[in-house]
């Protein structure tokens, strides 16, 4: 099961004295992270470790036998984080899944053991992943969809915490992530098939690091956010600091245990040590200001003084934040600029709520982010002070939260403008020239506005083959696609999961496989354990509604992908009579006398539906027999279940990038990061330095992209070079020999 350092790390743990072993652990700090200020693993562990409930308890592991495992976890990791190839299986997260995968329980505990960098495969672009007929119902449905992860947290946190060493135990087959990701998919299988520019493509290396790819959010006035100012907007209404050190870690157990009602007490009594008006004041705003639902009062019992902690108004109380104790003059939604590396949006909100210790649909956002990526954005809390936004700093890893102000709106998805984009390619083999005809070329061209391959899922059976099933009605085929064995990259627990329900079609059986429950899997299997296979559409309503519509949409993305390829093989780059063109919402043909009035940049394509139209030429017919036998009506595409009827959707065929700009840099340490993050600017770090003649070449790209719209699809263009994790992993796999 172990190997290598880790092996022998753990081997002498367990040979040693039960006293000594349990007193300090040591080990080495990991190199090769983006940023050198945030690779520290911690050097000794204690006998007598604080409370996992610490507010800061993301630095120390209580377990020192779960420690070795997180530190084996991060070792492995590390060790592909210099070579860009994942040996590690590992599951892709499609880009509009908001829900924490299946390994979501494992990567949280590891960074809040060991601080490690969880370094994972290729995944998802930073981009808004719904389309304009989506957006309503989508946002709609975010607050339902938290609930729902939410609701399940307290009844899995044991069993995840059972279930970590299981997860780690992996099988002794030496097989390479590029080996497994064989049986991927490929950009043709998808229908992304066509170029635009006339340019001879070179190879180079897309995420080789996570930190290789940042993204910084364009807000809805045109504004890049930014991460520019750590300070706290003064506020004579705020506590002071001491809220945050009154109580002890007892004192924040017992009333954490009471506001989530863990417990049968119906109060908590606090000493009061140092009985002075100003001491009782700051226990009251710390219980309140850390504990929604909570209220106090002060009682004298045997000639000492109590603060007692009651509840407020039941356990409603905890997703509302008392309005009593936020000032009037004061806007009810604190905004603020999140910077994030290797997190997804849904599980940094997870975290931030986590430690805040409140509901995370509370927090309300303009468009998801990647994962493997560095993240800027703009966040927005109800009633919760930019003071105990900016403590959460001095504990939380791989975040930083700044540039607070006081609104008196929260964010709606969708509103933003856009994403701005720097990319950096390693180790490209094109020449100066090639690279500036590359560059040219995306900058007056642009590129197909194709769905990216994360879309569609890194397994062999891809998404959008699910939502075809959800959409013909073939309930059985749904359960079977979702849950048999397939090959390739996945976790070892799902494997045995898959292998289970092949065996035996039972799913209390397949899902005491799986130690973590909130995958899609694991859902899909408490819906039939509940519901029974004869009522599947019950069963499968259990899985959060952004995730069962995630399927539907992959569907529709691979039949526009494989239409946009067939209408410029048939046409060409240029508009032809019957296009569509978008005036203001709404969709019409290009007449004949029309034609030179517009670009090809001006015409869309619709994803099928219901509510739109499609073009006046061969290309429409195509639709038809596409979807024909997929055994679909394209005149008929309402569902009898209303979640699963599709409106359909317009969308351009060509992007043209705004605010490009590039450049060749030449380095010799593939580890070393090739530009400054915010973060990097707040701490005052130089720039990198490049040498004149490297033994490595990247291209540094920047450049901004509408909302809905794939970067990877934009770097495709410039290196002519199919961006699958299939591809991809293989290439990396040829430049390490």
């Amino acid at each position: 099961m172990f190997r290598g350092p880790a092996h022998r790390l753990l081997r002498s743990w367990l040979a040693a004295p039960p006293g000594p072993r349990r007193r300090f652990l040591r080990l080495p700090g990991l190199p090769g992270s983006a940023s050198a200020s945030h690779d520290a693993v911690p050097a000794s562990l204690s006998a007598n470790p604080p409370p996992r409930r610490s507010p800061c308890a993301q630095s120390l592991c209580p377990k020192p036998f779960e420690y070795l495992i997180c530190c084996f976890g991060t070792l492995k990791m590390e060790t592909v984080e210099a070579t860009g190839v994942s040996m590690k299986r590992s599951l892709s997260v499609d880009e509009n899944d908001d829900q924490p995968q299946a390994d979501e329980a494992k990567r949280q505990k590891v960074s809040e053991c060991c601080l490690a960098k969880d370094q994972e495969t290729l995944e998802n672009d930073s981009v808004l992943s719904n389309e304009n007929a989506t957006k309503q119902s989508e946002t709609t449905a975010a607050g339902e969809d938290r609930n729902n992860v939410e609701a399940q947290i307290e009844e899995e946190e044991e069993e995840e915490e059972d279930g970590l060493l299981e997860e780690e135990e992996e099988d002794d087959v030496e097989e390479s992530f590029a080996d497994m990701m064989k049986h991927g998919l490929t950009e043709v299988d998808v229908g992304i098939t066509k170029f635009v520019s006339s340019h001879q493509g070179f190879s180079g290396i897309l995420k080789e690091r996570y930190s290789d790819f940042i993204v910084h959010e364009i807000g809805k006035d045109g504004r890049i956010s930014h991460l520019d100012n750590l300070s706290v907007p003064v506020d004579d209404e705020d506590p002071s600091d001491d809220v945050f050190t009154v109580l002890t870690e007892e004192n924040k157990q017992r009333l954490e245990e009471l506001q989530l009602f863990k417990n049968k007490e119906t109060s908590v009594a606090i000493e009061v040590v140092e009985d002075t008006k100003e001491k009782r004041t700051i226990i009251h705003q710390a219980v309140k200001s850390l504990f929604p639902g909570l209220e106090t009062k002060t009682e004298g019992r045997d000639g000492k003084k109590y603060i007692i902690a009651y509840h407020a108004a039941g356990k409603k109380a905890l997703a509302n934040p008392r309005k009593h104790s936020w000032p009037k003059s004061r806007g009810s939604y604190c905004h603020f600029v999140l910077y994030k590396e290797n997190k997804d949006t849904m599980d940094a909100i997870n975290v931030l709520s986590k430690f805040l210790r409140v509901k995370p649909n509370i927090f309300s956002y303009m468009g998801t982010k990647d994962k493997r990526a560095i993240t800027v954005q703009e966040i927005a809390v109800l009633k919760i002070t930019a003071q105990r936004l900016a403590h959460l700093n001095k504990c939380l890893m791989n975040f930083k939260l700044g540039n607070f102000s006081y609104q008196k709106n929260p964010l709606k998805l969708g509103e933003l403008q856009g994403n701005h984009f720097t990319v950096v390619l390693r180790n490209i083999t094109g020449t100066d020239h090639q690279v500036q005809q590359a560059m040219n070329s995306l900058k007056e061209i642009g590129f197909i506005n194709y769905y990216g391959m994360q879309r569609f899922g890194t397994t062999a059976v891809p998404t959008y083959q699910v939502g075809r099933a959800i959409l013909q009605n073939c309930w059985e085929e749904v359960v079977d696609l979702i849950l048999k064995p397939r090959p390739g990259a996945e976790k070892g627990y799902l494997v045995k999961c898959r292998e289970e329900w092949a065996k035996t079609k039972d799913p209390d059986a397949a899902l005491k496989k799986l130690p973590v429950k909130r995958c899609v899997e694991g859902q899909l299997l408490r819906g039939l354990s509940k519901y029974g296979l004869k009522n599947i559409v019950s069963a499968f309503g259990i899985i959060p509604r952004n995730n069962r519509l995630m399927y539907i949409h992959s569907y529709q993305s691979y039949v526009w992908n494989n239409m946009v390829s067939k209408r410029i093989e048939e046409y060409g780059l240029k508009p032809v009579p019957g296009d569509l063109v978008l005036k203001g919402a709404t969709a019409t043909y290009i007449e004949e006398a029309d034609v030179n009035s517009y670009t090809i940049h001006d015409v869309v394509m619709p994803l099928p539906g219901f509510d739109v139209i499609y073009p006046k030429h061969k290309i429409s017919e195509t639709y038809k027999e596409m979807l024909a036998s997929d055994h679909l009506n394209i005149d008929n595409m309402k569902h009898k279940i209303r979640d699963y009827s599709l409106s359909g959707a317009y969308r351009k065929i060509i992007i043209r990038p705004q605010n490009v700009s590039w450049e060749v840099v030449s380095y010799d340490d593939p580890r070393i990061p090739l530009f400054n993050t915010d973060l990097d600017n707040l701490e005052g770090k130089a720039p990198p330095v490049f040498a004149a003649e490297g033994k490595y070449r990247a291209l540094k790209m920047d450049f901004s992209l509408p909302p809905s719209t794939y970067a990877t699809m934009a770097i495709r263009e410039v290196l002519k070079m199919d961006t699958s994790i299939k591809n991809q992993t293989q290439l990396n796999t040829t430049w390490l020999r």
